[in-house]
């Protein structure tokens, strides 16, 4: 791909460098308090959030410690911050991690959820970008034996937290091949890599439908998904990740025929059904049958479809267009830094606060298609 893919690509990864990263750095994070704000208003700046979540502290980390290796002022101190958080703050006795807090860093709510756990196994391994890698590639083992030994399902995967709930969801999982991905290249171990193939297999013998080509977002106990009326429900953008994440695996371990097959049925399937013909932009949710059930549109899906239209085999120009297309919807008419987080169907914005936790989708949407488009 070259010409206008090219200038997409680096007109969006200005932005991050010369407006959202450094506007993060300055507001959004609690240098008093030691800690990083929920959200940030559109016109004032403040965050109006009176709680701190696990998966923003583990996200800005990852946030900040790419800011830093593209040489943003501060943006290793902000790694640091997030890092003493999670150790002092988050950490508990028996190894898990706490899920909010007050502002004060005062655990509010000590569930242990897998979906968090996920984010600060990628907290732990960006950070060593940043600070001494061996003490992190510790913490990182012993979070694994943390979930192996409080959260392992007997009937394949993780359970959801605890305590344990129902539905169980692949989103986690999903997260959490991201984070043994990033760990096996952070620190070198086999084992980071091992567990990341088990959840690809997880992926191809339990969680995707071969009927349909879909991903559910719902299972019972027994990884059985959720269904209404014969149909799931399903998420557009986690089709797109997926293809990311199982591209990212077969980078690693090499190419296999049955992944393959999955991520364009993942594709084929978001290319039907999963784009809104008015605006161009991912829908929020489907129905396996191709039916739209939210037709509104989030930020996060279209810096999902920005990667995988990147790497999809055979990509095309007008694809990774329309993609860029789709995330400046959310970008243009908000303040430099910031965006829209939700669209609804005719492309209205809901002006609410723009959420940290959408900083870390950015980042790796328009990081991975820089790297990959030039």
């Amino acid at each position: 791909m070259s010409g206008a893919p090219v200038s997409s690509a680096a007109s969006l990864l200005a932005w991050l460098r010369e407006e959202a990263w450094p506007l993060w750095l300055e507001h959004g994070v609690d240098r008093a308090r030691g800690g990083f704000h929920e959200a940030l208003d559109l016109r004032t700046l403040q965050s109006p959030e009176p709680f701190r979540r696990l998966r923003v502290a583990a996200r800005q980390v990852y946030v900040f410690s790419q800011a830093h290796r593209f040489g943003l002022t501060r943006a290793g101190e902000a790694v640091e911050l997030g890092i003493a958080f999670l150790r002092e703050r988050a950490r508990r006795a028996d190894g898990g991690y706490a899920r909010l807090f007050d502002l004060e860093g005062r655990v509010t709510d000590a569930q242990r959820d897998l979906y968090d756990h996920a984010f600060v196994l990628l907290a732990l391994s960006s950070a060593a970008r940043v600070l001494p890698a061996a003490p992190l590639r510790q913490e990182a083992l012993a979070l694994l034996r943390y979930l192996d030994g409080h959260l392992a399902h007997p009937l394949g995967g993780y359970a959801e937290g605890l305590p344990p709930s129902l539905p169980r969801r692949q989103n986690p999982h999903m997260h959490l091949l991201e984070a043994l991905l990033a760990a096996a290249e952070a620190f070198g171990d086999d084992l980071f890599l091992h567990r990341a193939t088990g959840l690809v297999d997880l992926f191809l013998t339990r969680f995707r439908d071969p009927r349909t080509g879909s991903l559910p977002e719902y299972y019972a106990e027994d990884l059985t998904p959720e269904r209404e009326g014969g149909r799931h429900v399903l998420e557009a953008g986690h089709h797109c990740e997926w293809v990311w994440l199982l591209g990212w695996h077969a980078r690693l371990v090499g190419e296999r025929p049955d992944v393959a097959e999955a991520m364009a049925g993942l594709l084929r399937f978001v290319d039907r059904y999963g784009i809104n013909p008015r605006l161009g932009t991912l829908y929020d949710e489907l129905w396996s049958d191709g039916a739209v059930k939210a037709a509104g549109s989030r930020l996060w899906p279209q810096t999902e479809r920005l990667k995988s239209e990147a790497l999809r085999p055979g990509a095309t120009a007008t694809g990774f267009a329309s993609a860029a297309a789709a995330l400046r919807r959310h970008l243009d008419g908000a303040p430099p830094g910031l965006w829209h987080e939700r669209l609804d169907e005719h492309g209205r914005p809901s002006g609410e606060p723009a959420p940290a936790s959408s900083l870390y989708h950015l980042t790796a949407g328009i990081l991975t298609a820089a790297e990959v488009v030039g």
